[in-house]
């Protein structure tokens, strides 16, 4: 296998992914193969700088409700029990503002091996939940329960979130620059790329910190 071929195995394609790769570089590969939309919205960002994920996509749609109803939350703890090893909780809300993740979400998630939470909407309990270091990415902190506000309706299903749709099992990696969906039918192609691609940009680096100007590398290697 060459260094540009992803590994067959997941638990290996996710570890290589979080090591080699980011979210610029796949973004530009997609954008080659005319995938211009699979940026999630700027606004969903890592709790802190250094998260990274990396994970199949778990979609789960939640609703606004008005008041606490019977089932107060829907069917979200059924969604969070159903969380496979390496897979990222990917919640798509409606319009109210209330924390759709805190510290009981990321403990169930982290215990069922989930590779990380991306969420339309905000989050609380934040220092419980940076204290777990699972990889949390949304819309910032806020207090709001969201039990007599939303509930999670469906789990599983294809969902679309900002102009992205995204299915289950998608390719979701997230880090400090955004988070980025890989649709299955071009996955290998963009991580085989990214990897040529990430490759190339280190030794422009080099070629640049040793003395070359932008307009003769980019002229040779066609990266910038």
């Amino acid at each position: 296998m060459s260094e540009s071929t992803p590994p067959r195995g997941d638990a290996e394609r996710l570890a290589l992914i979080t090591e080699r790769l980011y979210t610029p570089v796949l973004g530009d590969v997609l954008d080659t193969l005319g995938r211009l939309h699979q940026f999630l919205p700027a606004g969903i960002r890592a709790l802190r700088p250094e998260m990274k994920v990396a994970g199949r996509a778990m979609p789960v749609l939640t609703r606004d409700v008005f008041g606490r109803g019977e089932r107060p939350f829907g069917r979200l703890t059924e969604a969070l029990d159903q969380l496979a090893a390496g897979e990222v909780y990917l919640g798509v809300t409606g319009r109210s503002e209330a924390a759709c993740w805190g510290e009981i979400l990321t403990a169930t998630a982290r215990m069922r091996g989930a590779a990380g939470a991306v969420l339309d909407g905000h989050h609380r309990d934040t220092p419980a939940v940076l204290a777990q270091d699972f990889p949390v990415f949304s819309r910032g902190s806020y207090a709001l329960d969201s039990g007599p506000r939303t509930a999670v309706v469906d789990y599983r299903v294809p969902v679309e979130l900002g102009s992205v749709r995204i299915e289950p099992g998608d390719l979701v990696v997230g880090d400090v620059d955004g988070v980025v969906i890989i649709p299955r039918d071009v996955e290998d192609e963009v991580l085989e790329r990214a990897l040529q691609k990430a490759s190339a940009e280190n030794l422009v680096r080099r070629e640049i910190e040793a003395g070359m100007s932008a307009t003769d590398a980019f002229a040779k290697y066609g990266v910038l």
